[in-house]
């Protein structure tokens, strides 16, 4: 998925270090077989070439994460897209490099029409799973839940392995269980805002839920001028403008967390507070005011900050 992972293990014996990352390694690869779009062979990567609509068999797995995709992109009016592929691609944060100039109207508007949730569904027969397209040229794209499905399953292994006090992360997605080596709970910090210091914005006991954190600070470049953020607005086919730097959002699982952030990361401040409060989600967004940074939780976050955490 191009990305890095981390298992950190408290109470486990060192002569299981070999197998455990062993069977971690086949398990991400396993993933990355299935949603990679960095990878022409993937399970994913077959789908989207596939030019007809009939219903393509998938596995139980990416039906589950193609659902909740759905349904997130529904809550947020159309802001987390799993089929904006084609737009990333144009922008040049996908697997093709990035352009030497900004796209023209004409080409984010040819790009925007191969898009839209409307044109995937998924289908379950007989205990098959199948995923359509009515649009030949439609493009998905899992990357912005990959790793929080990664991370769960992840965990999941822990806990197959008889793991109970483990953290786990899958590029910005991470999951606890337990306790650390030092027999506290895992902390999580999360970062300030910008791309040249690890300073703590806050900390967080995640008390066995799932967190993952979308940031326009970090994975961007310049172009024209201008600093063009990996976050692409559906709506509007452009790279991200608005104020909101980072959403941070803590749910059951990881995939969960994965899906809510890049959403809400789309709507900038005041709408992703707005979603935030109706649907009772832990988030913690941090958005820029004149030359500073502020920062703003729901009450369902403030329950996951640790005493320690700095305000």
């Amino acid at each position: 998925m191009g990305t890095f992972w981390r298992v950190s293990l408290a109470g486990v014996a060192p002569e299981r270090r070999a197998a455990l990352q062993k069977a971690v390694q086949q398990q991400l690869d396993n993933d990355d077989h299935e949603l990679s779009t960095w990878k022409n062979d993937s399970v994913l990567s077959r789908f989207n070439q596939y030019r007809g609509s009939d219903p393509q068999p998938v596995s139980n797995n990416m039906a589950d994460i193609v659902t909740l995709s759905l349904r997130i992109g529904q809550q947020t009016q159309g802001a987390m897209d799993i089929t904006v592929g084609p737009l990333v691609n144009l922008w040049g944060f996908g697997p093709a490099k990035q352009p030497v100039k900004t796209p023209d109207v004409q080409q984010i508007a040819a790009a925007r029409a191969l898009t839209g949730l409307q044109h995937l569904q998924v289908i379950n027969r007989a205990g098959q799973a199948y995923l359509q397209k009515d649009l030949p040229a439609l493009y998905v794209d899992l990357s912005t839940v990959g790793e929080g499905f990664a991370t769960d399953n992840l965990a999941r292994l822990m806990e197959r392995e008889g793991i109970n006090n483990y953290l786990v992360s899958v590029g910005g997605a991470v999951l606890t269980h337990g306790e650390n080596a030092q027999g506290n709970a895992w902390q999580v910090a999360i970062q300030k805002p910008t791309d040249k210091e690890n300073a703590v914005q806050a900390i967080v006991d995640l008390q066995g839920h799932g967190i993952s954190t979308s940031g326009s600070y970090r994975n961007y470049y310049e172009l024209d001028g201008k600093r063009i953020s990996h976050v692409i607005d559906p709506a509007t086919g452009q790279s991200i403008q608005h104020k909101l730097v980072s959403v941070t959002v803590i749910a059951t699982t990881a995939l969960e967390a994965d899906g809510w952030d890049t959403g809400l990361m789309v709507l900038g401040t005041e709408r992703a507070k707005a979603l935030a409060l109706r649907n009772k989600l832990a988030v913690y967004l941090i958005y820029k005011q004149k030359e500073r940074f502020e920062s703003w939780m729901s009450p369902q976050f403030a329950a996951f900050l640790s005493p320690s955490s700095a305000h």
